[in-house]
């Protein structure tokens, strides 16, 4: 019989540690095969070693659980892990996943390790309405959706979605664009609260990347990491305090 096998994706490593020590004692046939920090891990993981579960924070930057399964739906069962009780009660009453509350609790995480064995073997469920359900309950956040920018002697309203990536000018933030720039006074910082962290990842003290508009990640002779972009030829260096976001790539 095959050994069954889980992915931990927390972004707390206190927390991740402490899950991982309750599944040992639980479940000790359980392999745990690998343990994600982040978001975009956790995806890159449950693609490459296809695990039987994956005991998924709810909240995580990079992309949050909610993203992570809504890409990873059908690969396989789905344990949620959240501090927020609107998001645990949205999920087990769809019934397709169970869930675990933060901080843990030794007998309800029993209760979800029985009910995923009872599901190992079968499809993993269709996740639609569970996490339509755990995005309505999640706290409304309104992320900047555009901005006033100045284009020479004009000034030009941007979307965010247009925009390749932010960088830090001296008193300016340049907005990086597929066919050219323009130049704002709002400081990075202030733009990184307001900015959807699911789309937009600080990748350098000076650079924030839209997601979207990333082609590749690579590795010089040294080991530093940059990104190259879709639209745009330069190469955006990754700082060594980022650098996790891209770690299993």
């Amino acid at each position: 019989m095959k050994t069954p096998s889980a992915l931990i994706a927390e972004d707390e490593a206190v927390l991740r540690d402490e899950l991982r020590a309750h599944l040992e004692a639980l479940w000790p046939e359980l392999k745990i095969v690998a343990q994600a920090s982040n978001g975009i891990e956790a995806l890159f993981l449950l693609k490459r070693l296809k695990p039987d579960v994956v005991f998924l924070d709810i909240q995580m930057p990079g992309l949050t659980g909610i993203e992570v399964a809504r890409q990873a739906e059908g690969r396989c069962h789905v344990v949620f892990v959240t501090a927020y009780d609107a998001h645990a009660v949205a999920a087990f009453e769809q019934g397709a996943v169970d869930y675990v509350l933060k901080p843990y609790d030794a007998a309800r995480l029993a209760l979800a390790v029985q009910r995923v064995k009872q599901r190992l073997g079968t499809e993993p469920p269709a996740l639609d309405g569970v996490l339509r359900e755990l995005a309505n309950a999640a706290p409304a956040n309104q992320h900047l959706r555009w901005i006033n920018a100045s284009l020479g002697n004009e000034v030009r309203v941007i979307t965010v979605e247009e925009v390749c990536y932010f960088q830090s000018d001296t008193k300016y933030t340049r907005v990086v664009l597929p066919d050219g720039e323009a130049l704002i006074r709002r400081p990075l910082k202030e733009l990184q609260e307001q900015l959807d962290p699911g789309c937009f990842w600080q990748i350098h003290r000076s650079t924030i990347v839209n997601a979207n508009a990333i082609a590749g990640v690579s590795r010089d002779f040294r080991g530093r990491v940059s990104l190259r972009l879709k639209t745009r030829s330069e190469k955006l260096p990754v700082s060594e305090a980022h650098e996790q976001l891209f770690r299993q790539m």
